[in-house]
């Protein structure tokens, strides 16, 4: 079944706008709606990619939960909250941690612009304690009533979203795909429009095929290759 037009300018168009410097890190949040909402929240902002550390034994459902919401939004898995601090780091990211400790700021003070990393941790815990020594800034939801804080997945969608303002206001969105590396927005667009495809490629070891304008696979591919979209 051939790709619909319509379908493929829609997916170049989400790609054009997604942004590889802006993503979030969870830590122990393993309810699935908690999952689930933040990397929807991801996708609607135009977040690349999400980073989540599991709990001890909960990886299972972890994985069964992760695969399940990060069809456009892919989920990197972590062993440890420090680790994934120092991984972001090292590319680049400042990495904010929301954490009540003596240090926060008070998240409309700051800006998010530049390759910006959010840490939250489930509503119980909080971020571990290596964890909230490891990010460059801690900061906080200023909160009026009687409960100290959001649940993970509103408290996600405030700060991307303040991302997101801060950026289109300085005019810094990307439009024309200039948010991500041009390999990687091909492979991106590919696997998003032949997902059975692209597993089978990856499967065999092999590149994916070139498209066309139109979207249409360029090389002939064996008949027991799905082409589900």
């Amino acid at each position: 079944m051939p790709l619909l037009p319509r379908r493929f300018e829609r997916l170049q168009a989400v790609l054009n706008r997604r942004m590889a410097d802006l993503t979030v890190l969870l830590e122990a949040v393993d309810k699935p709606h908690n999952l689930s909402a933040v990397l929807r929240t991801c996708d609607a902002v135009g977040v690349l990619e999400a980073h989540a550390v599991s709990l001890p034994g909960r990886t299972r459902t972890f994985n069964d939960t992760a695969r399940g919401s990060q069809k456009w939004v892919a989920l990197r898995p972590h062993a440890s909250g420090a680790e994934a601090v120092a991984v972001l780091q090292q590319q680049g990211f400042k990495v904010y941690g929301t954490h009540l400790g003596v240090n926060a700021v008070d998240y409309r003070s700051c800006d998010f612009t530049g390759p910006t990393a959010f840490v939250l941790g489930a509503e119980k815990w909080g971020l571990g304690e290596a964890t909230a020594a490891a990010v460059d800034q801690a900061l906080f939801v200023p909160m009026g009533g009687m409960v100290q804080s959001l649940n993970v997945s509103v408290a996600a969608a405030v700060l991307l979203f303040e991302a997101l303002r801060q950026r289109q206001a300085a005019g810094l969105l990307p439009t024309a795909g200039e948010g991500v590396p041009a390999e990687r927005r091909q492979e991106l667009l590919f696997s998003w429009a032949y997902p059975e495809v692209a597993r089978w490629c990856r499967q065999q070891g092999r590149p994916y095929p070139p498209l066309d304008a139109e979207g249409a696979i360029t090389e002939p591919l064996p008949r027991t290759v799905k082409m589900r979209h």
